[in-house]
């Protein structure tokens, strides 16, 4: 892997530095396949799909989804 930086809005900043190294993980592999996923030119709904499929296999369920998104 290799690090790149991009510009979020200051609360995904603070949530994400101040997040768990393993939710860290989590969120850098969903990052990076939503971006593979773009890169590919696939369509929206086949990425979301996949980005979806993804999630479930590395525990991350809906709801945890969306209490990231809380945070």
């Amino acid at each position: 892997m290799e690090t790149i930086t991009i510009q979020v809005d200051p609360e995904i900043a603070k949530a994400y530095r101040e997040a768990e190294p393993e939710k860290q993980q989590k969120i850098a592999t969903l990052v990076n396949n939503w971006l593979k996923s773009i890169i590919q030119e696939k369509s929206l709904e086949k990425i979301i799909e996949e980005m979806q499929e993804q999630a479930k296999a590395n525990g991350l369920t809906q709801d945890i989804l969306e209490k990231i998104l809380e945070e």
